[in-house]
């Protein structure tokens, strides 16, 4: 419900008012002059006010410059007993909704009330939105607590205030675009966009397009003028994460943009120019590149002028547990369940794995694990790697390979039959040795 306040001394106007509107649905309160207008807005969470211009103790034209500027959303519609154009110009420069006359309007009330509550209750809805975002993409939603990562986070936070072009290192799957955002969301380029684009995943024909934009007939199929993502991300960020894949030819274009702002669109003569801030990222040694000619050393050293090294996750092992819950957290959410508790067990088996594929990974790993369990507890026989002893080592089981999906089968049908395993062993279509044998063989618990 809207909440209207009608600042009027006339007692018998503003009585009508708050019948009228309050009929509509609306909450109304009342004052009757600026000083118990601007209190009830103190006291109140107002949305829209009507407010006569000429009152005891101040103009309302003068009052809504006030309004505005301590609350931007409320919007603010003025009375007057005799118009006249100066005040009504004056009104909707302070920023007033509207600017109407006593009596004559009446019939206008309404569909203004209307009007200007629906005004505030998008405004309402997009700034709740822009804090979730911000909200989910801040520095506080990266999740650890090891050395490494926080010295990261530091580093971040400093660099993200500055304008200053950063890169991104570290290998795949660490986290690299959660740190963009979070820088971007840092920084005063905030409210506008941030635009991401995997350079890897793009030939080099249609990443110049993806980059720059095209004019219409600069080649076949270009049927009408293209905006490039640097145009998308002016005033804004642009993240080009794997910058280590991007041809060499385009790179000239990256480093023209950094030094002058400046690019041209494929088919265009004429110079498009943007005030982008550039965050990279790549999983590859960019010096090694340089050294194999696959990178340009001008373009290294404007990016690398301020680098972050993001740890893999076996040098901040001590955030798995913590990572873990959090994944479970999201994913029992997601799959309408309370919810899960970890079993001991399962971190044990989680710190001990080699996370290749890092957070990712993980991540992956613990949503397949919510799927699986048909318990309150994640139990190791829901990972997609198992530990199986091996003469005096440990081989790991891929989560890929056809031994860790039999595996994974076998223990849910064991848990099916409660360990029944001539049951077990009909619904597999397998005979009770060879059961057996697997048993033993993926060391699992009937």
């Amino acid at each position: 419900m809207s909440t209207i306040l009608i600042i009027d001394d006339e007692e018998k106007i503003r009585t009508l008012l708050a019948r009228i509107i309050t009929l509509e649905g609306f909450e109304v309160f009342q004052a009757s002059d600026l000083k118990k207008g601007l209190k009830r807005l103190e006291e109140q969470d107002i949305d829209v006010v009507i407010c006569d211009v000429k009152l005891p103790d101040g103009s309302g034209v003068d009052s809504t410059k006030v309004i505005k500027e301590k609350y931007p959303l409320i919007e603010i519609i003025l009375l007057t007993a005799y118009g006249n154009i100066p005040d009504g110009v004056q009104a909707i420069k302070n920023g007033a909704f509207d600017y109407i006359t006593k009596g004559d309007d009446n019939n206008k009330i309404i569909p203004l009330v209307n009007n200007a509550s629906e005004k505030v209750a998008l405004a309402k809805r997009v700034q709740k939105l822009e804090k979730q975002l911000g909200d989910r993409y801040s520095f506080d939603k990266i999740v650890g607590k090891s050395k490494p990562i926080l010295n990261a986070i530091d580093l971040a936070k400093r660099v993200a205030v500055t304008d200053t072009t950063v890169l991104l290192t570290g290998d795949t799957g660490t986290g690299k675009e959660v740190f963009a955002q979070a820088i971007h969301q840092a920084s005063n380029r905030s409210k506008f966009n941030f635009v991401a684009i995997n350079c890897a995943a793009f030939s080099k024909e249609l990443l110049e397009g993806e980059l720059f934009g095209h004019k219409a007939g600069s080649f076949t199929g270009a049927m009408k003028d293209q905006r490039g993502l640097f145009e998308e991300a002016n005033k804004g960020t642009i993240f080009l994460d794997e910058i280590g894949e991007m041809p060499v030819e385009l790179q000239a274009k990256i480093l023209r943009v950094l030094e002058t702002g400046e690019f041209l669109k494929i088919g265009e003569t004429k110079v498009t120019r943007v005030d982008v801030r550039i965050i990279a990222a790549t999983n590859r040694n960019l010096e090694e590149e340089i050294a194999n000619e696959h990178f340009r050393s001008d373009l290294f050293y404007r990016l690398s002028v301020f680098s972050i090294y993001l740890p893999a996750l076996r040098e901040r092992k001590q955030d798995i547990h913590l990572l873990a819950n959090h994944f479970t957290q999201i994913f029992s959410l997601r799959a309408k369940r309370k919810e899960l508790q970890i079993s001991p067990e399962y971190i044990t088996a989680l710190e001990n794995h080699q996370w290749k594929g890092n957070i990712r990974e993980l991540k992956n790993c613990i949503e397949r694990s919510v799927i699986l369990s048909d318990n309150d507890v994640l139990c190791v026989d829901t990972l997609p790697f198992a530990s199986i002893a091996v003469d005096s080592g440990v081989k790991m089981l891929s989560a890929f390979s056809m031994a860790s999906v039999e595996k994974v089968h076998i223990q849910k049908v064991l848990h099916h039959t409660q360990g029944n395993k001539a049951e077990a062993a009909r619904l597999l279509e397998i005979g009770i040795a060879t059961l057996y044998r697997k048993i033993e063989e993926y060391k699992l618990i009937s």
